[in-house]
């Protein structure tokens, strides 16, 4: 299974959700992350040898994909809208991270969404992350639009937590971060994991009777 995580604008958590579901599927089988940001935050979270999975820069991803159950990429930041289109051709699951924005980054996140709302809706899945512990307001504004877009997300929210800090400064997981709250940022990832596993399962189910 290849997953490309691909943001709209930077500082939305995307290497952070390319390395958590890459952790996640190497439950499932062997799992490569190929880091194609030209910043190396991938390679740079896996300096020090702690992540349970394989991570190598775009150069190498290619052959050394073919030795891996599933394949996460880690994309450049500020995708256009022929770059999501592209992207989610090339891939069986285009996953975009959204923090919570103000309205005018709402509307922006839409318009770069114009294109790959045409795709099929299996193809892509918006993922809100940087979510707010007590206010509601913009998170519910954005699922709103987002509905009413038909933009197909998950149903997993990734909380803003602190614990996701201390595993980029560590080089782990944030499933081994000692926090009090890392459980729930990992159940999180685990959530959203589950419902890419379940994606594909129905996508295969479909085709099969195709």
């Amino acid at each position: 299974m290849y997953i490309t995580v691909a943001s709209y604008k930077g500082g939305v958590g995307k290497t952070t959700t390319a390395v958590h579901l890459a952790a996640y599927l190497q439950r499932y089988g062997a799992t490569l992350l190929i880091d194609g940001d030209p910043n190396r935050s991938s390679l740079v979270w896996a300096k020090n040898g702690k992540l349970p999975f394989t991570v190598v820069d775009k150069e190498e991803g290619p052959f050394h994909a073919r030795n891996y159950q599933h394949v996460v990429i880690d994309t450049e930041a500020r995708a256009g809208q022929a770059d999501f289109e592209v992207l989610a051709r090339g891939c069986d699951l285009l996953v975009i991270p959204s923090g919570i924005p103000a309205t005018l980054e709402i509307n922006a996140l839409v318009l770069t969404l114009g294109v790959a709302s045409q795709l099929a809706s299996h193809k892509y899945r918006v993922l809100l992350t940087l979510v707010p512990p007590s206010d509601e307001k913009e998170t519910a504004e954005l699922r709103g639009i987002l509905d009413r877009q038909r933009i197909p997300r998950f149903k997993a929210e990734i909380p803003d937590l602190k614990a996701f800090r201390k595993a980029t400064r560590e080089g782990v997981p944030v499933s081994a971060v000692h926090d009090p709250r890392a459980p729930r940022a990992w159940q999180a990832y685990a959530a959203t994991g589950k419902e890419i596993i379940a994606v594909q399962k129905a996508t295969r189910k479909d085709s099969a009777h195709a």
